[in-house]
């Protein structure tokens, strides 16, 4: 049997924003739409919706971006009927890529915004 951990990976726990932005693209959304599925089929699971942004631009400019794109995802799983009290918000700005560079490959994958379970 796969664990939540596992499922919430395999169907995509993360999604990627554009340069100074927090749009969500058609991928982004689906990928959402698939977590929206997920976690309203298992009612007990709680998430966090970490923000992050590439290295580019000030700590605070990027803790506020991180936060937009954590309240877009929220915003769409809210959208999708999933229970607000079932997901927190946080931005960790540029504090915690996920990939070690200055080029634009890693600057897309650190513009994220990564669905954890609690």
């Amino acid at each position: 049997m796969t664990s939540p951990v596992d499922t919430l990976a395999t169907i995509g726990n993360t999604v990627y924003f554009s340069y100074d932005s927090a749009a969500l693209d058609g991928n982004s959304k689906g990928s959402l739409f698939r977590q929206a599925a997920f976690l309203n089929a298992n009612p007990t699971l709680t998430v966090t919706i970490e923000g992050h942004c590439d290295e580019r631009g000030t700590r605070e400019y990027n803790l506020a971006l991180g936060e937009r794109r954590a309240a877009a995802a929220r915003d769409y799983l809210l959208a999708q009927g999933v229970d607000p009290a079932r997901i927190k918000v946080i931005s960790y700005g540029k504090e915690r890529p996920v990939m070690a560079g200055s080029n634009e490959e890693s600057w897309a994958k650190n513009r994220r915004a990564a669905t954890v379970l609690n």
